[in-house]
């Protein structure tokens, strides 16, 4: 019996050795995680200007009765002014014929033209001329020392007119402008291009846009289509919390629909980044179809990590 209860202690007394160990140990991880969890979420905000839609052109068609031609001996001849109707009477040839014949010619040549323009791509299943369009995406990754980009988006989110092409394509200039200001701070460089009907423009430009906005926790403020929202700004209970998260970049991503051919150059070093940015900010009002920018973190002093730009944003190149 003694021997029993010995054994029964001795057992419990290993239990309780191992079990205070693990419950001190879990206790410690689960704060830590929830520590970096709040961390993370702290620095997941991001910003977001853009606007603009893809209205293809109103087809439209006229029709203009041509004037009857009169012959010197008074005959009258329908159609008129495409060759045949006006030059067979003078060698000769009977009106009726001649007018006949001649739009005989004028269906073949129109058909030849129409097929010869689906062929080319540049017109829809009614025969209307459709513009192509061009789908660019940049991306610039830069160091957090860049403050002062933050601080140049956020006041062009308050400010700027999204609802007008001209309001658009000077976000767009600006943008690239305060982009172009810091080569110092540039890290990383992304682009690509994608040329197509102006019908699938809108499902592209959509899908990159929200390629990009899914890796926000959320919008913290944003402007699109004049319509701007802002959150409320996020006080940590901890004042030094934000000072013990790793942090260290700012990513910035330009995705711009324009009408006509616009190929970025493959980024692979400052050169091009540079490149890219110029030929993005030259876009025209007129030529602008939709804009996004979107950048994060968004609010000031706070930063990407090295392991979540590397996560989040694995096309990214070295300049």
């Amino acid at each position: 019996m003694k021997w029993a209860v010995f054994m029964r202690n001795k057992r419990f007394g290993w239990i309780q050795s191992w079990l205070k160990p693990l419950l001190i140990f879990t206790l410690v991880f689960s704060l830590v995680l929830g520590q970096a969890g709040d961390a993370m979420a702290a620095v997941r905000g991001g910003g977001r200007i853009g606007g603009g839609s893809f209205r293809a052109p109103v087809p439209t068609r006229t029709y203009t009765p041509s004037r009857p031609y009169t012959s010197p001996g008074g005959g009258v001849y329908p159609g008129g002014g495409f060759g045949f109707p006006f030059l067979i009477p003078l060698f000769g040839f009977g009106g009726g014929f001649g007018g006949l014949f001649s739009l005989f010619i004028f269906f073949a040549l129109a058909n030849f033209l129409v097929r010869a323009l689906r062929s080319g791509g540049g017109t829809d299943e009614m025969g209307y001329s459709t513009p192509s369009v061009t789908i660019n995406k940049l991306q610039v990754g830069l160091l957090a020392d860049a403050r002062s980009l933050q601080a140049d988006l956020n006041r062009l989110a308050q400010t700027a007119d999204t609802g007008s092409s001209a309001g658009l394509a000077k976000v767009l200039q600006e943008t690239t402008l305060s982009l172009s200001r810091h080569p110092e701070y540039w890290v990383y460089g992304g682009s690509s291009s994608n040329k197509s009907r102006l019908e699938a423009a809108e499902v592209e430009f959509n899908r990159l846009a929200l390629t990009e906005r899914s890796k926000f926790s959320s919008e913290t403020l944003s402007n699109v289509n004049n319509q701007i929202q802002q959150a409320a700004a996020r006080i940590p209970s901890d004042e030094s919390a934000l000072a013990q998260v790793p942090g260290e970049f700012i990513v910035v991503t330009l995705v711009v629909a324009s009408q006509g051919a616009l190929q970025l150059p493959k980024i692979d070093s400052s050169e091009d980044l540079s490149k890219a940015l110029n030929m993005l900010g030259s876009v025209s009002g007129d030529r602008l179809l939709a804009l996004e920018v979107l950048w994060i973190p968004q609010a000031e002093g706070e930063t990407l990590s090295a392991e979540e730009v590397v996560a989040e944003y694995p096309d990214l190149r070295l300049v």
